[in-house]
């Protein structure tokens, strides 16, 4: 009798966020399985996941499109689990109408130099004194006036009005009326050391768990509640459905032009050491 080979474990990183809970609920839930592959999910915030995706310590991360551009020699991109902005995205605020020409030479918290809200905001606006906050206290920092303007990711982007800030500039917005394009946001990569099988068989899954949660949507949701930072629920299905999409199920053609646009224009802007061709598997 020939026994099958155990699974091979792949340690999958990502962050404690309701988009990131919800596309990966079927992995997580083990409504998605494998006999090749089997997942230890890992969550950390984007950034931290950007800095460790530099030592090429997970098989499978979570990262922002902008940190690709200095993981590419240890991962390649996934066609499924992009986090997209389709005419909305990241965004500057503060807590005083300001228009978008005015945050030149300002204070701006941002979430991290590693994230591709602040590769957007560099590209909008070069010139600004970026200030390193934990996400979740961006607001606080605009608020007791320490910053200028806040530059906000996740939930933050549907809550900000009720907080009694005012949007500077939606970057989303910004970059498909300037280019035509959606803002790729997060990606999904597999480090190039796998084998070949086995990251076409982590590509299966991701997108399978996608779907399963796309058409389990209440369960699903249900789960990534936990994740969604006490944020009432009609506003968390809201801000999932902003983030899994159909291009988070498949890339397609527009997603590798798009990632492939932002990343030469931060080249071109001297904001990215090299030229880095963006590369997918599926």
């Amino acid at each position: 009798m020939t026994l099958s080979p155990a699974p091979v474990e792949i340690i999958a990183a990502h962050s404690p966020d309701s988009d990131d809970a919800f596309m990966f609920y079927g992995l997580a839930t083990k409504k998605v399985r494998s006999s090749k592959v089997c997942f230890r999910h890992v969550l950390e915030d984007i950034e931290t996941l950007n800095r460790k995706a530099q030592e090429g310590l997970y098989g499978l991360s979570a990262v922002s499109y902008h940190a690709y551009a200095y993981v590419a020699d240890k991962y390649v991109l996934m066609a499924s689990g992009s986090s997209i902005g389709d005419g909305y995205g990241p965004m500057i605020i503060a807590s005083r109408p300001m228009e978008a020409d005015e945050i030149k030479g300002k204070r701006i918290a941002v979430p991290g130099t590693m994230t591709t809200s602040y590769l957007a905001c560099r590209l909008f606006q070069p010139d600004f004194e970026a200030i390193v906050t934990p996400f979740d206290k961006i607001t606080d920092a605009v608020r007791d006036r320490y910053v200028d303007a806040g530059l906000i990711i996740h939930e933050a982007q549907l809550t900000y009005e009720k907080s009694g800030f005012h949007r500077v500039v939606d970057l989303g917005r910004w970059f498909k009326t300037a280019h035509g394009l959606p803002l790729p946001l997060g990606a999904n990569v597999l480090l190039r050391s796998l084998h070949p099988d086995i990251k076409s068989e982590c590509c299966r899954l991701m997108r399978e768990s996608i779907q399963y949660a796309l058409d389990n949507h209440n369960e699903a949701l249900e789960y990534a509640m936990q994740f969604a930072r006490d944020l009432e629920t009609r506003l968390a299905e809201k801000f999932v459905g902003m983030y899994v999409n159909h291009y988070t199920l498949d890339g397609g053609d527009i997603v590798p032009q798009a990632a492939q646009k932002l990343l030469d224009m931060g080249f071109e802007a001297g904001l990215i050491p090299r030229r880095v061709e963006v590369e997918f598997v599926r």
